[in-house]
């Protein structure tokens, strides 16, 4: 009976600690998403994020032909969704995707806390410092900064977090009743919102159910050991206890595979196995291990790729050491912690297998893996694990209640967790440096303005630099789609009479036209116009078959309209103006000449020397 009060009142004891170390938590939160919100502030939209625009500026944001298109091999309806409504309330402006991304962070970090104390109620500073790893350990920054990243991979966060924790509810505490179907119903839906913005989310179902096999095999109190009521197999208590849950998120599991599998495009192309077990190991040695003591402190940046850790040869020594000395420690400390760190690293390499393997090809560098973009997920399991370790009953040799609790383990712990944030925030700081160095926002910034002071006129589309977007994300680096959505901006069309095109900073300058054929002039001349019917013009030489633009000067003796066409392509109706002129137009085709007809009863056209090339700044044209 005396060990029995003891041990009462040194659980009661835990539970007062824990209570009272809430305000640290909180304060821990608010500093990350301080953090964050300045991360955020001093970024602005990278590569994908444009192709999200783009795509909600050319398509109908609710139609399936948007919300179910596959992006780089994902399906992604939900972040689709979300980009989409952005765009339509905030064009090219990076303040709302901002926040979008601050309010996931906040909504993931709470879900993380509420598992945290849900896995480990008695842990105190051990429950502490594993959300302190999750809230700022390196692993989860360069896939927040980037807003289509950040869609895909918060909202997984914030679902596996919020899973975990209710089926170690679930199987712990045996519910019933309407809390467990109230349980089950939020968990399923946070299921499918993770889906709908990362397939990935379905290796939530696995993680979960790994999660509560380990809580059924923990003894709710540690000196309830030898009487607590486990008759069956932890496997067999994990599935009995959640089993309607299973059941839900199993039929979820099945569909959404079914129907990413049938979408996807994430398969196609070459891969090596040689390069994707390389990439793997990249990911580990020199991204997750560093991560482990708060690195890596230095970043590059290959523009137009995201920045890359580079840590060096001692931090990732010193981080193989502080994963040996916890996993000796704990082992030695705790029981039962040998499966929880096995499952832990064995989805540290599993996760990023199927990863690698879509990533790998011959044009596929091995610096990707030190991005850190494709592990927030394993950080978060990793605090699970941490979650799991605190919560484990103490190894010792006899049931005998110590007077006081031990606190040398609490203070080295809280140490620890310190120096982690320390180290984390001096990586943190650096890869914001690197990640500022990017010429996409100053391009947005001035191509915004220069949309504007261009409303009414027309120009031609063309490609962003490929600092922004390489040609293979054609056509959503056309600068027509990412900018469609802006209230003031000029129209797109296949001619004009005053080129006008965006220099590489993104600022209007006066367009020209390259020399790769001359057109001749015509016969007659503007006192005879010799053009009174369907003429062809010749070139100089052959073209082949793409898309051409003509600068064409003129003179007509009244307005009307014309059509210019190449052999192979499409007739344009243009406009032209009595007097001499210049017309500029786009027009697709091959040939060794250009063919005009005048479409006004009673026009008669005169044309000089043109050009036939392409459109760039006018200095730029020979």
């Amino acid at each position: 009976m005396g060990r029995q009060s003891a041990a009462a009142g040194w659980d009661n004891a835990g539970m007062l600690q824990a209570r009272k170390l809430v305000p640290i938590a909180v304060a821990l939160l608010v500093a990350q998403l301080v953090v964050r919100a300045w991360l955020v502030a001093r970024g602005d939209f990278y590569w994908d994020d444009l192709v999200l625009i783009a795509q909600a500026s050319s398509d109908p944001i609710l139609s399936w032909d948007y919300l179910g298109t596959s992006h780089d091999g994902h399906l992604m309806p939900g972040a689709f969704l979300v980009a989409g409504v952005s765009t339509v309330i905030a064009p090219i402006q990076w303040w709302l995707p901002a926040a979008t991304l601050v309010v996931l962070q906040a909504i993931a970090s709470l879900a993380v806390w509420r598992m945290i104390r849900i896995i480990a109620p008695r842990a105190g500073v051990g429950a502490l410092a594993a959300f302190a790893f999750y809230l700022f350990v390196p692993m989860t920054i360069s896939a927040y900064v980037w807003w289509a990243a950040g869609l895909n991979t918060l909202p997984m966060q914030a679902a596996l977090a919020y899973i975990v924790g209710t089926v170690v509810l679930l199987v712990r505490d045996d519910v019933t009743g309407a809390r467990r179907t109230r349980l089950v119903v939020c968990a399923a839906i946070a299921f499918v919102v993770a889906l709908a913005f990362f397939e990935k989310s379905l290796l939530i179902l696995p993680v979960a159910f790994v999660a509560a096999v380990l809580a059924a095999r923990r003894p709710t109190n540690k000196y309830e050991e030898q009487a607590a009521d486990f008759r069956t197999s932890p496997l067999t208590v994990a599935f009995m206890r959640a089993r309607r849950l299973w059941a839900v998120l199993a039929v979820v599991f099945v569909a959404w595979a079914v129907l990413f599998l049938a979408t996807t495009t994430a398969t196609t192309g070459s891969h090596s196995i040689s390069q994707a077990a390389h990439l793997v190991w990249r990911s580990v040695n020199d991204a997750i291990v560093p991560a482990m003591v708060g690195g890596p402190w230095h970043w590059e940046r290959w523009v137009p790729s995201p920045p890359m850790g580079f840590a060096p040869v001692w931090m990732i020594v010193l981080g193989w050491v502080v994963i040996a000395v916890l996993v000796v420690a704990t082992v030695r400390a705790r029981r039962g912690v040998v499966a929880v760190w096995v499952c832990a690293a064995i989805y540290a390499v599993v996760a990023q297998i199927p990863v690698m393997w879509n990533r790998s090809g011959e044009n596929t560098a091995l610096e990707l893996a030190q991005t850190m973009r494709y592990l927030p997920d394993t950080a978060l399991v990793i605090t699970i694990a941490f979650a799991f370790i605190a919560a484990a009953p103490a190894s010792t040799g006899t049931h005998a209640v110590p007077a006081e609790p031990d606190r040398r383990p609490a203070i080295v712990v809280a140490v620890g967790a310190v120096l982690l944030v320390i180290s984390s925030m001096i990586a943190t700081s650096a890869f914001s440096t690197t990640w500022r160095d990017d010429p996409t926002s100053d391009y947005l910034a001035n191509a915004r303005q220069a949309m504007k002071d261009n409303a009414g006129r027309t120009m031609f589309d063309q490609s962003v630099p490929l600092e922004i977007l390489l040609p293979v994300t054609y056509p959503d680096n056309q600068i027509s789609r990412i900018f469609g959505r802006l209230p003031d901006r000029p129209e797109f069309g296949s001619y004009t009479d005053d080129l006008v095109v965006l220099d590489p900073t993104g600022k209007a300058v006066q367009g020209s036209v390259t020399r790769s054929r001359t057109m001749e002039p015509s016969e007659g001349s503007c006192r005879k116009p010799g053009i009174t019917g369907p003429v062809r013009v010749p070139l100089d030489g052959p073209l082949i078959d793409v898309q051409w633009t003509l600068q064409i000067s003129y003179c007509a003796d009244r307005d009307g309209e014309i059509e210019l066409r190449l052999d192979g392509g499409e007739a344009l109706r243009i406009p032209v103006q009595s007097g001499l002129h210049v017309v500029y137009a786009q027009l697709t085709g091959h040939g060794d000449a250009v063919q005009i007809r005048p479409v006004t009863p009673g026009l008669r056209l005169h044309t000089g020397e043109g050009r036939v090339g392409l459109p760039v700044m006018a200095g730029l044209a020979p």
